[in-house]
């Protein structure tokens, strides 16, 4: 398996995450609405998100990469990404399990995450891997559901719903 690393602010992969994350999140284009957050990312974000929270990936130049932020309640899973070569390989699933070892270590509960509506195979790919869901919610300005909220309990945790 491909080790998986923390980057820090001053990471020059940190470039190269934000490469895999719009070319992972390029399918998206014209099938969600509004369009990924992914666009407005850019390498400052990704060193806020280096010291408010955690990046980790897997490789080098990454394969894959997840955003993991503590909430009170929660460690929040955003912008999980795989390389399209490299999908079905177990990185994901590697990642997820790296966040529920984050979690315990941080005594958090849960992990969480949102998906949008329109990826159902992303709803299938995490409820596989023990997501279940807990809600959804809107975007500002919308009056439909935009998200879908996904929980995954750790054990010693109540099961989700």
């Amino acid at each position: 398996m491909t080790p998986l690393r923390r980057l820090c602010a001053g990471d020059p992969g940190l470039e190269d995450v934000l490469e895999l994350i719009r070319r992972s999140f390029a399918a998206m284009e014209g099938r969600i609405d509004p369009p990924s957050s992914m666009h407005r990312l850019t390498l400052a974000a990704l060193q806020v998100q280096c010291r408010k929270g955690e990046i980790w990936v897997a490789g080098t130049p990454p394969a894959a990469c997840v955003f993991l932020t503590p909430r009170p309640d929660c460690l929040y899973l955003g912008k999980l990404a795989v390389d399209e070569a490299q999908r079905g390989s177990g990185l994901a699933r590697a990642l997820v399990e790296l966040a529920a070892t984050r979690a315990r270590a941080l005594d958090l509960p849960v992990l969480r995450l949102q998906t949008r509506v329109e990826l159902t195979e992303n709803h299938a790919a995490f409820a596989s891997m023990g997501f279940c869901k807990t809600g959804e919610t809107a975007h500002p300005g919308f009056d439909r559901p935009t998200s879908v909220t996904m929980e995954k309990p750790l054990p010693g945790s109540p099961a989700c719903g």
